[in-house]
């Protein structure tokens, strides 16, 4: 009798280990996206490359585990209700939602004729009737466009480990320097293991854009795996977050549903045709595609060229900017030529005097609509005006290139 309760005990108990093991959540509710094609969730088993980390330079699978860590800890540090991180998370956004990063990648505050620019002049007759006749004929959008410069402030990544590119006190002079050389959009990176920031670089980053101009945006740039890191960059004073589609996966909707709730726009950073579509899917507004693949660290220069298609044309609801590897001004020109609204370089400028040169040569010029993108005009350049500028063309000198180009 008592042998049999026994085998009666052992059986009941394998059978509620299994069902647990079936039945259990996943560990995270975020995946990498070799971990989304298998539906399967990141465990420390998946693969050995999870523990390279404890090995070697830390990859973007032992960055997400330290992060998963990190905030666990974090969440438990700010687990009252009343703490001012849950507080930024639980305030619903009230009144008419403020958007400066979507102007600043737009450059609303530039275009004296856009209704979102709180100055705007009135269009004369003549401006009137041309737009009425671009209208019957279906080109209503089809407007010269202005580029926007993004600088991404870090002094390490992780596509280049075990390198420090640039040192600096504080991300706050860096901030304030780039933009008042007319930076639009600026990147703190808020990971001090991956690359060498903090939270509170972030905030006095804010601090020193707000004391030089009220149009240029701060974004909080980090290695976002769980909700908090929403409250964290709200009750900084950012204005909007940088979300990694491949880290996230399918739980990227509910990112993007509570960072709307609160009022804190949101930048998705895309490598793939899929990620580009779940961005799209999941009414993403603001799409970063990446030439940098986050999971392999590998650098495809043209992948952002190839990629641009999957937009709708100028003036749409999605601005679109691309980024990852870029080390010239060829290589802005043509992200811009083929329709990206905005460029983001980062390890080329920090603590290089190409800054300037780089930023020029994005902001003082126009662009053609996105929709003459394959008419085979990359090579045509216009100035601020919309007039064509003379060269050079592809290292082909000119007469005119000291007072046209950089």
């Amino acid at each position: 009798m008592k042998k049999t309760h026994w085998l009666f005990t052992l059986t009941l108990a394998c059978i509620l280990c299994i069902a647990n093991a079936f039945l259990a959540p996943p560990s995270t509710k975020y995946h990498l996206r070799s971990h989304i094609i298998n539906h399967e969730p990141i465990t420390s088993s998946s693969s050995s490359q999870l523990q390279s980390s404890r090995n070697g330079a830390e990859d973007i699978y032992g960055a997400v585990h330290r992060k998963e860590y990190e905030m666990k800890r974090l969440n438990a540090q700010h687990a009252s209700l009343s703490d001012p991180i849950r507080m930024a998370m639980g305030y619903a956004q009230e009144g008419i939602e403020q958007k400066r990063l979507a102007a600043a990648l737009r450059r609303v505050y530039d275009d004296p004729y856009n209704p979102a620019n709180p100055d705007a002049k009135e269009k004369s007759l003549e401006q009137l009737e041309r737009e009425e006749k671009m209208l019957e004929n279906g080109l209503a959008e089809a407007t010269m466009r202005r580029g926007s410069f993004i600088v991404d402030i870090k002094r390490r990544s992780l596509s280049y480990p075990r390198e420090q590119f640039a040192r600096y006190d504080d991300a706050s002079l860096v901030a304030e320097a780039m933009v008042r050389l007319g930076a639009d959009v600026v990147f703190v990176n808020v990971d001090y293991h991956s690359y060498g920031g903090d939270l509170g670089e972030l905030k006095s980053a804010v601090k020193a854009v707000r004391g030089v101009t009220n149009e240029a945006a701060v974004v909080m740039k980090d290695i976002v795996v769980d909700e908090i890191q929403l409250g964290l960059a709200k009750e900084a004073g950012a204005d909007g977050i940088v979300l990694i589609a491949s880290v996230l996966g399918p739980a990227l909707d509910n990112f993007l549903n509570l960072a709307t709730m609160i009022g804190l726009e949101v930048i998705v950073e895309c490598h793939t045709y899929n990620e580009v579509k779940a961005a799209l899917d999941a009414l993403a507004t603001n799409i970063m595609v990446s030439n940098r693949d986050r999971i392999t660290g590998e650098l495809i220069p043209d992948q952002a060229v190839k990629l641009a298609g999957m937009f709708p044309g100028s003036g749409g609801p999605i601005i679109t900017i691309a980024g990852g590897g870029v080390t010239n001004t060829d290589q802005m020109k043509k992200l811009l030529a083929v329709g990206y609204d905005g460029v983001v370089v980062g390890k080329t400028v920090m603590g290089s005097p190409k800054a300037p040169e780089f930023i020029r040569a994005v902001r003082d010029r126009t662009l053609l609509p996105a929709e003459f993108s394959q008419w085979g005009l990359d090579d045509v350049e216009f100035d601020v005006d919309g007039n064509v500028m003379s060269g050079p063309k592809k290292g082909i000198p000119s007469a005119s290139d000291d007072d046209v180009f950089l």
